[in-house]
């Protein structure tokens, strides 16, 4: 199974490819699959959601990938039809959920104790509400990276 890690004494991360594989669809009931998460670290917004869902919000398993800063990685989401310049990506064994449904399924896990999560959690924790306002998230998203002057896609400067 192919997998990296950057960050030191963090077991490592296993790729899209490994993650959708078919060791993917074997899971020991013991260890159900790591929840792997890819944002745009580029977004200020995205950044601050992303890092306060792991270190605030308890999710178990729960690893936090910088998309914008691993090429190879986009490149595989973006195979698999999940372009990291529509929305975070979430993947769990060969589930993926993105944009919307991502940020959706990543607030029914949460338990937050960060204030601006505690208001967003109810707002995204419904299909429907998360469908309707993730276009005000992606809005500020680009909003936040023209300011910073970097491209809406990575893959495209």
């Amino acid at each position: 199974m192919a997998q990296r890690s950057r960050i030191p004494g963090v077991r490592p991360v296993p790729t899209p490819s490994a993650l959708s594989g078919p060791s993917a669809q074997s899971v020991d009931p013991d260890h159900p699959p790591l929840l792997l998460l890819v944002y745009d670290g580029g977004c200020p917004f995205c950044r601050h959601f992303a890092l306060s869902s792991e270190l605030r919000g308890g999710i178990p398993d729960l690893h936090i990938v910088d998309g914008r800063a691993d090429t190879r990685l986009r490149r595989d989401l973006r195979e698999r039809g999940l372009a990291l310049a529509e929305g975070a990506v979430l993947l769990q064994g060969d589930r993926a959920w993105h944009g919307a449904e991502a940020v959706q399924h990543l607030c029914g896990l949460m338990l937050p104790s960060d204030p601006l999560l505690r208001l967003l959690v109810p707002l995204f924790n419904g299909a429907s509400r998360s469908a309707r306002l993730y276009p005000l998230l992606l809005g500020a998203r680009r909003l936040a990276l023209a300011l910073k002057g970097l491209p809406l896609d990575p893959d495209r400067p």
